[in-house]
């Protein structure tokens, strides 16, 4: 699908595919609300996923997750993607102590309350999210560099829409970094078979070993 309709955002990456082990972590941090498991494994895993973009990104980077439409993360009393990312960066800064990266939690917000995308087909997933994030604080993000961090990429519809909007508000690029990326067999089980296969991700062509560094 990027080489099909090249998407906002400069590269994304991620350490592994959605399957197996990395599955099931993500699924007791988002729905079981085991949040040590992004701080003890999950961050660690991010973090080498984002040492794949060392050499490529600025040495400075504003770290965004993306975020939860604020009624739900109170529901869910947390957003996930921000515990991820707080805990990559973390560790990147005593991996690599000359990479500046700057977490901001405050500047980007989800302003629509969307409906589950896994439920959607591609071209739904994209109408829904449009009008769904909004810049709060464009001098926080104009002339920066941004490292997006979510904790899944399924058909990369939520990254483009947020590189989309931070580009607009003046980023001078957009990176992309989750923990996972859904492979065609991945995203066949997050849609529990009820859509054909143009819901199938198709931005990488070339397999990849479940826990290798996967990038896209």
């Amino acid at each position: 699908m990027c080489r099909l309709a090249p998407p906002e955002f400069a590269r994304a990456v991620a350490y592994a595919e959605y399957d197996a082990e990395v599955r099931e972590m993500l699924h007791l941090l988002k729905f079981n609300g085991v949040r040590e498991i992004a701080g003890h494994l999950l961050g660690g895993y991010l973090a080498q996923a984002v040492l794949k973009l060392e050499g490529q990104a600025a040495s400075e980077l504003l770290v965004i997750p993306v975020p939860l439409f604020a009624a739900r993360e109170r529901s869910r009393g947390f957003n996930q993607s921000k515990l991820l990312a707080e805990s990559a960066v973390k560790r990147l800064r005593k991996l690599r102590r000359g990479w500046k990266l700057r977490l901001d939690t405050t500047s980007f917000a989800r302003v629509k309350d969307t409906r589950a995308l896994f439920t959607m087909q591609p071209h739904e997933r994209r109408k829904n999210l449009r009008g769904a994030f909004r810049v709060l604080n464009a001098d926080a993000i104009r002339g920066r560099e941004v490292l997006l961090i979510d904790d899944i990429m399924t058909t990369g519809a939520t990254a483009r829409e947020c590189a989309k909007i931070l580009l607009r508000a003046g980023a001078a690029k957009v990176w992309v970094a989750t923990v996972a990326k859904a492979q065609p067999e991945s995203v066949k089980v997050l849609t529990a078979d009820r859509f054909g296969e143009e819901m199938v991700a198709r931005w990488d062509a070339v397999p990849v070993q479940r826990e290798a560094q996967a990038s896209f």
